[in-house]
């Protein structure tokens, strides 16, 4: 019982970390200078899921079904957070956190579905700049640079809380 309750705390532990270094990259400033995201609560929010869906895919990947639902568990511990720093009130909470669980998993659908770079970018457009045509090409940088973060994710212990998303990305003839 007492193993049970120590290997839960770890998981905790860890999940919090992994959500703490997802949240850190989605605050990158060169996603919202360079790459045109709207720094509101909906763009962040859409940088979180997008990075987060990299976390989740590998873990699933790996069989690690229990540290990826407790990474969302953090994930919405922190949304939480951020309304009620916003000034959000008890009342209409659950309402808000449905609204976004309901944003956050068809976004992990749609991202996790894209069986292209194309169609990556595709559905990058559609939720992070909510389908404005002007940004399709930031898009696609976007996607590649996903790509490019879960591909060097395969020797990184995630269980243990190692996350490395490789080099920020930066606009074609531009350093980050």
């Amino acid at each position: 019982m007492l193993e049970a309750l120590k290997l839960r705390g770890e998981r905790k532990r860890v999940a919090e970390c992994l959500c703490a270094q997802i949240s850190e990259r989605a605050r990158e400033p060169v996603f919202f200078r360079s790459f045109a995201v709207s720094d509101t609560i909906d763009g962040r929010f859409d940088l979180v899921v997008l990075h987060a869906w990299l976390v989740l895919e590998i873990l699933e990947t790996r069989s690690e079904a229990t540290l990826a639902q407790a990474l969302v568990d953090a994930l919405f511990a922190c949304f939480d957070e951020a309304l009620r720093e916003q000034g959000a009130g008890d009342m209409g909470m659950n309402r808000r956190i449905r609204t976004m669980a309901g944003a956050f998993y068809g976004r992990l659908r749609a991202y996790r579905e894209a069986g292209s770079e194309g169609e990556l970018a595709a559905a990058i457009a559609r939720n992070l700049y909510r389908g404005e045509t002007s940004r399709v090409e930031l898009a696609g940088m976007l996607a590649k640079y996903v790509l490019d973060a879960r591909a060097g994710f395969v020797s990184l212990c995630l269980d243990r809380g190692q996350l490395d998303f490789g080099p920020l990305p930066a606009p074609a003839g531009t350093k980050a």
